[in-house]
């Protein structure tokens, strides 16, 4: 096989990489992964597998269903790939903003079921925080984190705050929060330099304040399912450092939510520990793309259809 466990990382994906289709043929090759999809069909009371396989893709797009489609192809994948090589452990697993859940399942932290409604609330919760305080998200081309902090802060008001939601690679980052504030921080980023500025087509302003609404129910949700210690090291979005215990996980799935998501910081951190493999496990390459302006001479490895399975050989 192409990997080697000790440089190797698994990344697991959050929201936007989904498309219709996403795990069909892994389901049709792999008996262990097809078990995820039908256990996600009978928890939800509904052919989900179909709707992750079928479309429509405006039902697929709707937060309530993307997250937990996400978190059922990437569990697939990781287990047809623990099926097939039982000894592999990585040297760290991480998740962008939902890919984390992802992670800490793929952990050991929680079972999957719990995880799967975990996922299916955290969807819910964030989709009636944009109903009851709609906010706005923006991409930033083109402007370092010191300098997009500074116009965040001076586009901020005490009742209108943005701030940096995802910092996902040098010269790509996401502001989230009100849509004014955004707007404005926008034309501060222009100002600052920034190549492109770009309205996200969203009303839910995640990793924002505007997620304060629903943070106290969210701390209830995870706090409601049990959780083990972690068995493989996972790096946080919180803090890009490594969690260890069932309590830092906790910690930091609560402090996610209205925290910035910091990716070019944790790949970092993953490069310092020698790892050169990063696997994407589930839909898409969107991480993969990230990692390549991050760590520049990393190999980046899709892991979500069989094909990609076939690759590694």
């Amino acid at each position: 096989m192409k990997l080697e466990a000790k440089n190797t990382a698994f990344l697991f994906p959050g929201q936007g990489s989904q498309t219709v289709g996403m795990g069909k043929e892994l389901a049709e090759i792999f008996p262990a992964a097809k078990a995820f999809f039908d256990e996600a069909d009978a928890l939800f009371g509904s052919s989900f597998s179909g709707l992750m396989w079928n479309g429509p893709e405006a039902d697929l797009n709707d937060t309530i269903n993307t997250q937990p489609a996400l978190f059922v192809h990437s569990m697939a994948a990781f287990e047809a790939f623990s099926r097939l090589y039982p000894d592999f452990e990585p040297v760290a697993l991480a998740g962008h903003s939902l890919g984390e859940l992802s992670a800490l399942c793929a952990a050991g932290v929680f079972s999957f079921a719990d995880g799967l409604r975990l996922v299916r609330t955290r969807g819910e919760l964030m989709k009636r925080a944009g109903e009851l305080a709609p906010g706005g998200m923006a991409a930033i081309l083109g402007v370092d984190i010191p300098a997009l902090d500074k116009v965040c802060a001076e586009a901020s008001t005490a009742d209108e705050i943005v701030q940096v939601a995802k910092d996902n690679c040098p010269g790509q980052v996401v502001i989230s929060g009100a849509k004014s504030a955004v707007e404005r921080a926008m034309t501060g980023a222009k100002a600052a330099g920034a190549k492109r500025a770009l309205p996200l087509a969203v009303s839910i302003a995640a990793h924002s304040p505007l997620m304060a609404s629903i943070q106290a129910d969210w701390n209830q949700a995870v706090d409601g399912i049990a959780m083990n210690d972690l068995k493989l090291p996972v790096v946080g979005n919180v803090h890009a450092a490594i969690l260890k215990s069932a309590d830092e996980a906790r910690a930091d799935l609560k402090s996610q939510m209205q925290s910035r998501v910091k990716w070019t910081d944790s790949v970092r951190l993953m490069s310092g520990m020698g790892i050169s493999s990063f696997v994407e496990v589930g839909t898409g390459t969107v991480l993969g793309g990230l990692v390549k302006r991050i760590a520049t001479d990393a190999t980046n490895y899709p892991l979500g259809n069989p094909q990609d399975f076939a690759a590694l050989e």
